[in-house]
């Protein structure tokens, strides 16, 4: 039984604002919506959203057990399956996991790494430090780490993530405590894992992957520091102070994860289990089922490998700055902020209509932002809440915020990035690599790509303006920001 098609076009039409920087598509738009479909957007970010947001936000409404509404976030842009930016939270006794909801590269997220240093320390020697990253922390498709693992050790990995690297000396103790979930979640299983899954990820942990995926070193100028107190807090306590940020995920790993589940499930949607949904892309399984539970085990593997990676490039990242300062990484002050996941799906509480209940949350492209007080923020943020990192493109800056009461409204989640406007292949044809670079280090960025066709894809042009993703942020009541960060230097996957 096939559902009718809307067109992204007429459903645009239908969004009625229903509060600051709130749009709502009713459930009457598109037959087979269970719960209407909120956008966070200024009217400007509205009208930059393709259409196929519009189309799979609605779609997103239509699986079974969604709870109240079916949300995108301000940098919300067309995906595969539920739009990057989209967020869902399901009964998990009456609904669906879907990796659609939870996206191919599990747990692409973001780490955050102050230092002591400041911008006149370290001018002479960014060059020396972002060649030395880009040595030192293998990028681009298929890239290797400099890690070897047996596959039992890779099986570790899955299920130990970050606790494996502080335990064998590639990290700090301190660095789980400020890691979501404390850097593994429980309940990974690698026999839910294929056997291709799995080598494919055992040798890519301490990579930092292609596309969107980056190593910078920024700057905090002056005028940039919004909230004082909570970046004084965050450690971020200077003019000009220096700070790295990172973004990557679990590579092929969790490709293969979820390309694997998704050809199971979509041939038993509803020969099995009765679930008609218009996208082949929304493929997903009765969260409860034999099969909905072995995907939640396999991808909370890929979840824990994408903590693990991300550690050892911070091990990479602490041994390059001590090389080329000839300092300890302590005496350096390099140490961690926060690490947030995108692309989960987690069991939490929230409440709903009055009633605490236990919600499977899917955030594709979106970012956990819990407000002050609450028992899964660290103990060092719990009177600020927790921080998020908004990453931005090379060319602009990116940002750290902070979740804040508010945000209930969408389950405490927010923004992950600028979001796309222009595809891959149309930024590719509009700007030339080669040029991008030397007009970055004209502006005091120095950035070392792969290839310079993926650093035109990349193009700060091909992304939505961040501080207008912040302000809508902001205006809806998601999250509030703390300081922008400006870039300096940039190792491009």
């Amino acid at each position: 039984m096939a559902l009718p098609a809307v067109k992204g076009s007429e459903l645009r039409k239908k969004c009625v604002q229903v509060g600051p920087a709130t749009w709502e598509i009713p459930p009457d738009a598109k037959p087979g919506m269970r719960v209407p479909a909120r956008i966070y957007a200024t009217p400007e970010l509205l009208a930059q959203m393709d259409d196929g947001v519009f189309e799979q936000i609605t779609n997103v409404a239509m699986l079974p057990g969604i709870v109240e509404r079916a949300f995108c976030m301000p940098d919300g842009h067309w995906g595969y399956g539920f739009p990057i930016g989209g967020m869902a939270a399901m009964d998990p006794d009456h609904g669906v996991i879907s990796p659609g909801g939870i996206g191919f590269d599990i747990n692409c997220g973001m780490r955050l790494v102050r230092t002591n240093l400041v911008y006149d320390e370290i001018r002479e020697h960014i060059r020396t430090l972002v060649d030395a990253l880009y040595r030192r922390v293998p990028a681009g498709v298929g890239a290797h780490g400099l890690l070897k693992l047996t596959d039992d050790e890779f099986a570790e990995v899955a299920v130990q993530g970050a606790r494996w690297c502080v335990a064998h000396g590639y990290g700090w103790p301190e660095d789980l405590e400020r890691t979501e979930e404390g850097g593994a979640i429980s309940g990974a299983d690698p026999s839910k894992v294929s056997r291709r899954a799995l080598e494919r990820g055992r040798t890519q942990v301490g990579t930092l992957g292609s596309g969107n995926h980056y190593l910078e070193i920024q700057i905090v100028k002056p005028e940039h520091i919004f909230d004082p107190a909570a970046a004084a807090i965050m450690g971020i306590d200077r003019p000009y102070q220096v700070v790295i940020m990172f973004h990557c995920g679990s590579r092929g790993f969790g490709h293969q994860i979820a390309s694997d589940y998704v050809q199971q499930f979509a041939p038993l949607m509803e020969k099995k289990w009765g679930i008609v949904l218009p996208d082949r892309d929304l493929a997903c399984a009765p969260f409860r089922s034999p099969e909905g539970q072995a995907y939640f085990a396999a991808m909370k593997c890929g979840i824990n490998m994408s903590f693990a990676n991300r550690q050892v490039i911070l091990h990479r990242v602490r041994e390059v700055f001590s090389e080329v300062f000839h300092r300890d990484p302590r005496e350096l002050g390099l140490e961690m902020v926060y690490d947030v996941c995108h692309n989960t799906a987690k069991l939490e509480e929230h409440e709903v209509g009055g009633q605490r209940r236990k919600l499977l949350v899917h955030r594709k492209g979106a970012t956990r932002a819990f407000a002050p007080g609450m028992t899964d923020v660290p103990a060092a943020y719990r009177e600020i809440g927790q921080p998020v990192i908004i990453g931005g493109s090379m060319e602009t800056g990116s940002y750290l915020l902070r979740g804040v009461p508010t945000g209930k409204q969408a389950f405490f989640t927010t923004a992950h990035g600028s979001g796309r406007t222009m595809s891959r292949h149309a930024a590719k044809k509009q700007f030339r690599g080669k040029e991008l670079e030397q007009q970055l280090a004209a502006r005091g960025i120095y950035v070392r790509s792969v290839s310079y066709g993926g650093l035109a894809e990349e193009a700060g042009a091909a992304y939505k303006n961040i501080d207008a993703v912040v302000a809508a942020t902001t205006e809806a009541g998601l999250s509030l920001p703390v300081v922008r960060f400006t870039p300096v230097g940039n190792v491009k996957g």
